[in-house]
């Protein structure tokens, strides 16, 4: 894996190539419009045929969709970097749940301790299965100061906490979304060894039923770890997010796309999968050929992941 700082110094350099993807920061809870169709979505100083290559795909993988999407994608074997609306604010929904596991990995380490048998049944639940219970205890067992400093430590200085328990309603971005990620695999200045290996190897364990979204086209012997998070409002219709890492054969990418402004749950999945399979065929090499319709194994009904209360306005 590259180190931390060369990983930064790329990732400067790709967003400068690409300065024109990037939407500038909106108010929160507003996410950005699309971006122009000209504008370049992904660069690298090495690979200039493959960024271009995933540009024209993420592009085409867009193309049609009616929901307010955004994307950030990092691969640290080509320093392929790739961005849509990616300063854009969100309704977390249930990908918070991740930065609530770092947080709390992070206070086991400042403390020199391992897990407390409460702490690594709770995480289990709120990774795997994505139990709110789990990530309420959590969330309050960490208090708004831990949890805001495990922000400042990673960089999300663009993620703003929920208020009070609703931790489903925290402010984020793509770009922070991926800089989590990135403190969960590249870069070791948060989380130790142990704890990031800790962390992937739970959300290489989400239940079958949560592993749409980034997941899908993952190449054969490569490793997902994802998390996902869905939620309906008053206003934007659904939030469907999905992060994921994904490694092993070689590979180490990444990707973050959240979306909002869905009619349904549905539609909001196949817009991530359709962009996730453009992806994972550019830079893993996957060989599944369509991504038309969601790839959701669990209950028909479109049910929210019950971060937030569906009457509230967002």
């Amino acid at each position: 894996m590259a180190s931390p700082r060369s990983t930064r110094i790329t990732r400067a350099l790709a967003l400068s190539l690409g300065s024109a993807a990037v939407a500038a920061l909106m108010p929160l809870g507003l996410a950005a419009p699309a971006q122009a169709s000209s504008a370049p979505i992904c660069s690298s100083s090495s690979h200039k045929a493959l960024a271009a290559k995933l540009s024209k795909d993420i592009r085409a993988a867009m193309t049609g969709r009616h929901d307010t999407i955004a994307v950030d994608v990092w691969d640290a074997n080509t320093g392929v970097y790739c961005a849509v609306n990616a300063s854009a604010h969100f309704d977390s929904a249930s990908v918070v749940k991740a930065t609530i596991m770092g947080a709390v990995l992070r206070r086991a380490q400042d403390q020199h301790r391992g897990l407390t048998s409460w702490e690594s049944s709770n995480l289990h639940a709120m990774i795997t299965q994505s139990d709110n219970t789990a990530a309420s205890n959590l969330w309050g067992s960490l208090g708004r100061a831990r949890f805001s400093a495990f922000l400042r430590m990673t960089g999300m200085t663009s993620t703003v906490p929920g208020p009070g328990g609703y931790w489903g309603l925290t402010q984020i971005t793509a770009r922070d979304e991926m800089k989590l990620l990135d403190h969960f695999t590249d870069d070791h200045s948060v989380l130790s060894a142990h704890w990031r290996a800790y962390a992937l190897n739970l959300m290489s364990e989400v239940t079958p039923s949560q592993r749409w979204g980034t997941p899908y086209g993952t190449p054969s012997g490569v490793t997902a770890h994802n998390k996902n998070g869905w939620l309906p409002r008053a206003t934007h219709g659904w939030r469907v997010h999905s992060i994921g890492v994904f490694t092993g054969k070689g590979k180490d990418y990444r990707m973050t796309v959240l979306t909002d402004d869905n009619a349904t749950m549905g539609y909001g999945i196949t817009t991530i999968e359709r962009i996730a399979l453009a992806v994972h065929r550019d830079i893993g090499g996957s060989t599944t050929r369509s991504a038309l319709a969601p790839q959701v194994t669990g209950p028909a009904t479109e049910t929210g992941d019950g971060s937030a209360p569906y009457g509230q306005v967002g």
